[in-house]
């Protein structure tokens, strides 16, 4: 699967983009993320995994830009959709005493590959990984377009409210 990590960045960018996050052209953040990708895939029984569908040689299919391919990337893309997620350690709730939670992310069909259920068809593994691993609590943040799926699949809203912090890389003299 480690050898999937280029590819899995390149979706990573198509799903970024169309959620209108990080700037055309800041491509900065694939190569750290592909670095990343590949050391935690190669894990023996890591925290991460990814889930994927090639992309199948017909008539019809539309072959994407290799210029999309981030770099450290071999040959032309390859695969049509992707799935990542991660087990998270917390500490335990009343709802979840071992505090481990499944992270969905990265959730990702080529513009030509949408619509022939391989988002459904993977998430549904990634559901199977985690209860093989115990883990009973899955979250994921829905884009409008990935909401219908995860209500299908049984994701609901959640009560508690999501907020997000960049932390600046200098602190300005503040010390802990």
């Amino acid at each position: 699967m480690a050898d999937d990590a280029a590819e899995l960045v390149r979706l990573r960018g198509l799903m970024l983009r169309a959620m209108g996050i990080g700037e055309p052209g800041a491509e900065n953040w694939q190569p750290v993320a592909l670095r990343s990708l590949r050391d935690r895939l190669a894990e023996p029984d890591g925290s991460l995994v990814a889930f994927v569908v090639d992309q199948p040689a017909a008539p019809d299919d539309q072959p994407v830009d290799p210029a999309d391919a981030p770099a450290g990337s071999t040959g032309p893309p390859r695969l049509a959709a992707c799935v990542v997620g991660v087990v998270e350690r917390r500490l335990g709730t009343p709802d979840n005493p071992s505090g481990e939670i499944g992270y969905v992310f990265n959730v990702s069909t080529e513009p030509g590959h949408r619509r022939r259920g391989y988002s459904r068809a993977l998430l549904a593994a990634l559901l199977d990984w985690y209860r093989g691993r115990g883990i009973m609590v899955v979250d994921l943040v829905a884009t409008g377009d990935g909401e219908p799926l995860y209500r299908l699949m049984g994701f609901a809203p959640s009560a508690m409210p999501l907020m997000h912090l960049t932390l600046p890389t200098d602190p300005g003299g503040v010390r802990g």
